[in-house]
């Protein structure tokens, strides 16, 4: 996907949703803010409760609060809808990638998506969220729309903050003294970063299960994904009020104008499907037009410029490595000129990588060398479908026969059934 025209349209949409967050609040594309069930798909206006409870699920909303005081909402399916015996233990932590939210692990419907599959074999799953998406867009004491120091974070946070709050509060609710975790993308990322910058956390993984990890992103083939990244890390330095550090929101432009025109059955099978296929590649008959009309009501659904400068940074730098301050502030912060290095050595529990030569995002190159920095590897598996994308991980309706199998698998032989 690297043709002139996709160089010229995507800057172009950049530069739109740029001057829009600075100068017109606003806009909105004609999109009707009473929208109805009649002219969006239900599922699509639906939070993740509504939706999981669309489908007959039961589902709770839980409120978890960091240590520097971001809300972050997370969500709990205590048993799928389909599990005919006793739930097993110990609980399941999934969390979603960049510029996602928990509910792309229901986008696929209750075939497909993970959360259903996960819940429906019999696991107590919790679904987490991360700082900077509209269920992390509140603070204890910043305001979002007002406080540009509420925007002052990256992966680095999501990592040594939100998952290590997420894993006490899950514990405390449940009374296990361990979880399982599986991570997808830049969920894969902030677990690798936990368990390289804290203490203890990761002892409490029994095993790590982690799917198109995005740690070094040196080989990204994306095109617009590197266009997007590069760009904030040479401007996130000189941005300075809120409307430009919140990037990619829900209820933004982007956001905002896509849920509209790919509501459209039409236009969601021709123009939205080919928007994906822009971002990542193409895997023909694999995401379902219905999946397309759904998950752009919650896709993009935020962060900030800063987490999309450190993944520019890391792709220039070919590193997997902290924010870079420039020579002098990184020698203030970090007694060193460059950036350090995440220590992956110091996640010993098993891990187990999934992964596929069709990712633009996350490259096999970089899987392998992932592979090669950590002590406990189980495996490192390639997803057999020649074709498999990024984004088929969350909106495949194949989910059930590709990577949901190895999942279980792993689920399986690290967990046993709890009590009645």
């Amino acid at each position: 996907m690297t043709s002139k025209g996709n160089d010229v349209i995507f800057p172009l949409l950049l530069f739109i949703a740029v001057f829009k967050n600075t100068f017109g609040k606003n806009w909105d594309f004609g999109i009707d803010e009473d929208a109805t069930s009649q002219d969006y798909p239900r599922d699509s206006l639906s939070n993740f409760t509504e939706f999981a409870r669309n489908y007959g699920y039961a589902a709770e909303e839980h409120t978890v609060i960091t240590e520097d005081g971001y809300i972050l909402s997370i969500f709990r399916i205590p048993k799928g809808k389909n599990c005919r015996g006793r739930v097993r233990q110990p609980p399941v932590l999934l969390m979603h990638g960049l510029l996602q939210s928990s509910d792309s692990w229901l986008d696929a419907g209750p075939s497909a998506g993970l959360a259903f599959l996960i819940s429906d074999a019999c696991y107590d799953l919790w679904v987490g969220n991360v700082r900077g998406t509209y269920y992390g867009r509140r603070n204890v004491r910043l305001n979002p729309d007002a406080d540009s120091q509420f925007w002052n974070f990256t992966s680095h946070e999501m990592g040594i903050l939100d998952v290590p709050s997420i894993i006490n509060y899950m514990l405390n609710e449940t009374g296990s003294s361990e979880l399982i975790y599986v991570g997808y993308s830049q969920g894969a990322r902030i677990f690798f970063i936990m368990c390289s910058e804290t203490f203890g956390y990761c002892d409490k993984i029994k095993v790590s299960i982690n799917i198109a990890p995005a740690a070094r992103v040196k080989y990204t083939r994306s095109v617009p994904i590197q266009l997007l990244t590069r760009f904030y890390a040479v401007t996130e330095p000189f941005l300075s009020g809120p409307r430009e550090l919140e990037v990619l929101q829900k209820e933004g432009l982007i956001q905002k104008a896509s849920s509209f025109f790919c509501k459209d059955s039409i236009l969601a099978g021709t123009v939205c499907r080919a928007a994906l296929a822009l971002i990542d590649s193409y895997d023909p008959g694999s995401i379902l037009t219905q999946t397309i009309r759904v998950l752009f009501g919650h896709f993009p659904a935020g962060t900030s410029a800063r987490n999309l400068a450190v993944f520019g940074q890391n792709v220039i730098a070919g590193r997997f490595q902290k924010y870079d301050y420039g020579p002098s502030k990184n020698l203030e912060l970090y007694g060193t000129v460059n950036p350090p290095l995440y220590n992956l050595n110091r996640t010993n529990m098993p891990v187990v990588l999934l992964h596929s030569e069709n990712d633009l995002l996350v490259d096999s190159k970089d899987v392998q060398w992932l592979s090669a920095q950590l002590p406990n590897l189980i495996e490192s598996y390639k997803v057999r479908h020649s074709t498999w994308t990024h984004f088929d991980n969350c909106y495949s309706r194949y989910t059930n026969i590709t990577i949901f199998l190895k999942i279980r698998e792993y689920l399986h032989k690290y967990s046993k059934y709890g009590s009645v």
